[in-house]
């Protein structure tokens, strides 16, 4: 198991970018593929971004063009670099293993606090 903790999330305006940091503290962090979720209030928890162990990446058609995910092995760390940020793209962002089913925890434990985006219009 281990810690996630995510940071970089705040308040931009329509057309704005932001850089989101994920840092997992588990020796086995290397091993997984890494995702990026996001949930909007009122909405189920969707995964919007993923990147392998092999560096390969993919993204959900909301975001394509936009956003990019890169991962740091040696920091244990998951970016997630937004840009032409819209009011839709508003949510809680959590960083986890990826894919995860509604409802799991995934390796680390727990999902982390997540790190709140506004865009505001």
């Amino acid at each position: 198991q281990g810690r996630v903790v995510e940071s970089g999330g705040g308040l931009v305006q329509f057309g704005g970018s932001l850089r989101l940091s994920c840092t997992v503290s588990s020796d086995s962090f290397s091993v997984y593929d890494m995702g990026w979720y996001r949930q909007a209030p009122g909405k189920q928890r969707e995964l919007v971004a993923t990147i392998t162990n092999g560096r390969g990446t993919s993204y959900a058609s909301s975001v394509k063009g936009r956003f990019t995910i890169s991962k740091d092995d040696a920091k244990k760390t998951v970016h997630l670099q937004m840009n032409s940020l819209e009011p839709e793209d508003t949510a809680i962002y959590y960083c986890n293993a990826a894919p995860l089913r509604v409802g799991e925890r995934g390796p680390f434990g727990s999902w982390g606090q997540g790190t709140q985006v506004t865009v505001s219009s």
